[in-house]
């Protein structure tokens, strides 16, 4: 049986491409022209950069598209539980970041894509940038800030540590819009129905909003997660958000103290 292969033709240009290569032409022809306009070489030069970075926009959105459908659910390889003073204890799964890169490096690079992360702190609020960018120039950002992760007796190093290790995580997450699945022990080759049909979660600054306003409420996270039958404050419902924040803030109202007639607070 003899085997037909279509064969895709070499260097094949899109009209992007096309447009920009006739504007490399048309600048040419004016550079070597000794009575040329250098206005009108000015604006060539300025419409070919904006051409340029159409394209470069173009190849991004199409290298983003082409990995994320080759991206699997990543798997939540790690485990924290923990006890504070009080003895309250925390208790979730999480995925790593060194388990995330694992999955999508390989993936990115295929495409032509790579990502770095920026950090930065002001007022005592750490913030991580996650860029994502392409070989062909373009990049993209997504940043998340909030405070130092005072949970677990962790000394001021080690929250700031540990909030900036989450961001990144979560700006990496979001900037490829990856999905998370509890690990299975290698039962299953794929992700699980539930995994698929769950109902949407908080977003990561979200997240961040629930926990500090429950260290605010000195209320424990995992009575929360208990209520709502999650098991960790990442995986709360997005629509019972505003409730829960709501009924902290009642919380936090009713453990003010409150001045009476003229009494005048030390």
């Amino acid at each position: 049986m003899t085997e037909v292969t279509k064969m895709e033709p070499q260097g094949a240009q899109t009209p992007v491409m096309r447009a920009a290569d006739q504007m490399v032409a048309m600048i040419e022809r004016v550079v070597t022209d000794p009575s040329a306009d250098l206005d009108k070489l000015e604006r060539m030069l300025a419409m070919k950069e904006r051409m340029d970075a159409q394209s470069a926009k173009v190849a991004f959105a199409q290298a983003i598209s082409a990995a994320r459908a080759e991206i699997p659910p990543i798997m939540k390889d790690a485990t924290v539980d923990f006890s504070n003073k009080e003895g309250k204890r925390t208790h979730y799964q999480h995925e790593t970041l060194a388990g995330i890169a694992r999955v999508i490096d390989p993936i990115l690079s295929q495409h032509g894509l790579s990502y770095r992360f920026r950090t930065s702190q002001d007022g005592g609020a750490v913030e991580v940038t996650c860029i994502i960018a392409h070989a062909d120039g373009h990049s993209e950002e997504t940043s998340l800030r909030g405070a130092p992760d005072q949970s677990g007796n962790k000394n001021n190093f080690q929250a700031v540590g540990s909030a900036v290790t989450y961001f990144q995580r979560y700006t990496l997450k979001a900037a490829l819009g990856l999905s998370a699945a509890a690990d299975d022990d290698a039962q299953g080759a794929g992700p699980r129905p539930e995994d698929r049909r769950g109902p949407a979660t908080v977003s990561p600054d979200q997240f961040v909003k629930l926990r500090d306003k429950c260290e605010e409420a000195d209320v424990d996270p995992a009575m929360i997660c208990e209520r709502a039958k999650v098991p960790s404050l990442e995986q709360f419902p997005a629509a019972d958000f505003d409730a829960v924040m709501r009924k902290l803030q009642l919380t936090i109202d009713q453990k003010k103290p409150t001045i009476e007639g003229d009494e005048i607070p030390y």
